[in-house]
Order: C-alpha cells, then structure tokens, then sequence
C-alpha cells in the first residue's frame, strides 16, 4: 500500500518514449533508493511491461478501460494490465476523462485485483462525489494549471484543503498540477497532501534525476 508516493507521469511526451522510458524509470528508481522516498512511475501504455520488468519501484498505468477481459479490442483492462506488472493505474485524468459510473465501477474492480487506484479530479466537488467509490487516492488536478507551470498548492491552496474536507477520510487526497520545485511540494504536504502527480516538471526537465531528488526532498 502506498503512502505518500511522489507518482511521476511519463504521459506521451517524446521525452520518454521508446528505450527513454526505461531510462526515466531507472532514474526514479535511483532517488527512490538514495532518499528512501516512494516515487511511483507512470509509463506510456506501450512501455509499462518493459519498464515494469526493469525497475524496482511500483509502475502504474496512465488509464484502463472499464471493459471486459476478452474479446475487446484496444482497450486496455485491469487484468491485463496487472498481469503486465502494474500495481495500479491513474482514472479519469483530465486528458483522459471517464464518466462516474465507469469510475465507480473501475474502482472496485481493481479493489478485488489489489491494485492501487487513482482518481483523479479537477474540483472539491469532484473530490467529494468520487470519495464514495473509496478510491486509494484522489488526486486533485485543476485542468487550467496542468502543464503550466503555476503549482496549485501555491496558486490555490483552498482548492487543496478543500478536497481533503470533501473526501472526509475515505480516500486520500494527493496534489497535482504545476508542480515545478521542491517549493512547490513543500507547500503541499504542508497543506495536507499525501502525495504529488507530476509530469511535464520531471520529464522535460535537464536532468531527470536531478529533479526527481529536489521534487523528492520537499516530500520529507
């Protein structure tokens, strides 16, 4: 069981495509040993069996389908996913949305394959209407700060405490969106964060283990 993972996002940035993500992985999984922090990884679909068989750290998947194992075509389910090595996977990312009743029903499902689920949300709202599957982790991400470079837990941390509050103890809260430093963690956690979903401030970043060892250290 997680606890307050620092869960790096490849996404499909070319930065990490192809052997890159084994590369990224292996960088995290460096700061995860040297730190002694739970860094999570989050590979391109493609790459998860790969990098799950090259690193240590928990991988997990960028999105699976609420499909039946079987005969569906080019969708991507828990069971597979699993069987390929991940732990666990992000839903309802605000790249990749999905409707309530899918979450729902995702969240159970890998419930019973113990794999770690993480729903992701853009409001408070969304916190407290996702809660009530009980899902491991929410993740709070406003869709106008992912990517930009602005670190929600600095830029509106109501919208953090907020969540906490609307999730009431039944998943745990984690902070995403801009998050670029250490700072930026720091602030977090200090709001009450049990954890960070990062992307674009890793992987486009000069040096990947450089990065992850800063983003790393605001987590203690």
């Amino acid at each position: 069981m997680m606890k307050r993972p620092l869960i790096i996002n490849f996404k499909n940035y070319e930065e990490a495509s192809a052997a890159n993500s084994v590369k990224l992985a292996k960088a995290a999984q460096k700061v995860a040993q040297k730190l002694k922090v739970e860094i999570i990884v989050a590979p391109p679909q493609p790459a998860l069996a790969l990098v799950a068989k090259s690193v240590k750290i928990p991988v997990v998947c960028q999105h699976v389908d609420n499909e039946k194992q079987g005969s569906t075509t080019g969708f991507f389910v828990p069971q597979v996913a699993k069987s390929y090595g991940a732990i666990g996977s992000l839903i309802n990312h605000s790249e990749h949305r999905v409707e309530m009743k899918s979450i729902a029903s995702l969240v159970e499902r890998m419930r019973k394959l113990g794999m770690t689920s993480i729903v992701c949300a853009r409001t408070p709202h969304e916190v407290m209407e996702i809660s009530v599957f009980g899902p491991d982790f929410i993740a709070i991400e406003p869709p106008e700060l992912i990517g930009s470079g602005r670190a929600v837990s600095k830029e509106n941390p109501a919208i953090i405490t907020r969540s906490i509050e609307a999730a009431a103890s039944r998943s745990r809260v984690i902070c995403g969106a801009g998050i670029t430093d250490k700072g930026d963690v720091r602030a977090a956690v200090k709001l009450g964060s049990k954890g960070i979903l990062i992307a674009s401030g890793v992987v486009k970043a000069n040096s990947w283990e450089h990065k992850i060892a800063e983003l790393a250290s605001g987590m203690k």
